[in-house]
């Protein structure tokens, strides 16, 4: 499939645990089928002009969890975007409501091991710092499990694919709705 097969110009929302690829799989979607490309957890920073775990310490997690609904309401009233979205953004209700209202939820999931290998040098997460391993990782990723799977529209498996495979598997399922 390429851009000229595409039928839809609502969003895409990438949500799913820190490290499950997020990022990387919205710059394919941008790369493959020229969706403008916006990175949540980036524009906050660049709106603050602060860091995500400055923000945590300065301002606390709720303030930042405000702005993250925040920027949502307002890209989400644009079309034909990919959306990586923080982490936590599918934990809040109002920001799910709006993603559905918009566009369609894509799940991106990873196994624990996989997602600390991704993320285990950075220290650009705030609920990780100081429980960077395995065990921690996928009691987080297991308390989040059930808010994710409801709101996704559908599922990827990020294990084993390239970013552009799970790219044309996103555009496959939401060319067929």
């Amino acid at each position: 499939m390429d851009r000229s097969e595409l039928k839809f110009n609502g969003n895409i929302f990438l949500i799913g645990f820190m490290g499950c690829g997020k990022s990387t799989v919205s710059r394919a979607l941008c790369e493959k089928y020229g969706m403008e490309r916006i990175e949540m957890d980036e524009q906050i920073e660049r709106e603050e002009g602060m860091t995500i775990p400055e923000i945590f310490s300065e301002k606390g997690e709720d303030y930042f969890r405000e702005m993250e609904t925040k920027l949502l309401k307002g890209v989400s009233e644009r079309e034909h975007l990919a959306v990586s979205c923080g982490g936590g953004t599918a934990m809040r209700e109002c920001n799910v409501l709006e993603m559905k209202k918009h566009g369609k939820i894509v799940l991106l999931s990873a196994e624990p091991a996989t997602v600390y290998e991704r993320v285990r040098n950075s220290h650009n997460r705030p609920l990780l710092e100081g429980n960077m391993n395995v065990e921690y990782i996928r009691s987080l990723m297991e308390q989040r499990r059930a808010r994710y799977e409801d709101a996704a529209d559908f599922t990827v498996e990020t294990e084993h694919k390239t970013a552009g495979e799970i790219a044309d598997e996103i555009m496959k399922y939401i060319v067929k709705r």
